[in-house]
């Protein structure tokens, strides 16, 4: 089965991480990775229980770590590591720059910046809560 979109501009995978502080998340990832604040839902008690996060023209969901989640999703403290990682494309005359702004804002540098086995750079870091971020001049093919 093949789906179709409407449009080849049109995201058609919202990616869904879980945070125990999806609040500060925002804050980091904007200031580490340049993402832009998009959309946050505050919960009764003033904490944000979901927000969104623009990386160019694609959004990434943040939701707050809760016990007892009905899918079984948890943040990476919560199970002592993550399960997922997500690649972000970074211009290749930009990337020796955002990974300076990552380790600025305090970003865990898991794999300086180096030629991969695909022939493009990046580099892959963690971010506070634990999250696995890769870098990488990849376009896609």
């Amino acid at each position: 089965m093949t789906l179709m979109a409407d449009s080849v501009h049109v995201q058609q995978v919202f990616p869904n991480l879980k945070y125990a502080d999806p609040r500060a998340a925002v804050d980091f990832l904007s200031s580490a990775f340049g993402f832009d604040p998009h959309f946050a839902v505050e919960g009764d008690d003033g904490g944000v229980e979901h927000a969104q996060v623009r990386i160019g023209s694609n959004l990434v969901f943040l939701s707050r770590d809760r016990d007892g989640d009905r899918y079984g999703m948890r943040a990476p403290g919560a199970l002592g590591g993550t399960t997922a990682a997500l690649c972000v494309r970074v211009a290749d005359d930009r990337l020796d720059d955002h990974q300076a702004r990552a380790e600025a804002a305090s970003a865990r540098i898991l794999n300086p910046i180096h030629q991969s086995l695909a022939g493009v750079r990046e580099y892959t870091c963690a971010d506070p809560e634990g999250h696995v971020w890769t870098f990488s001049s990849y376009a896609g093919e």
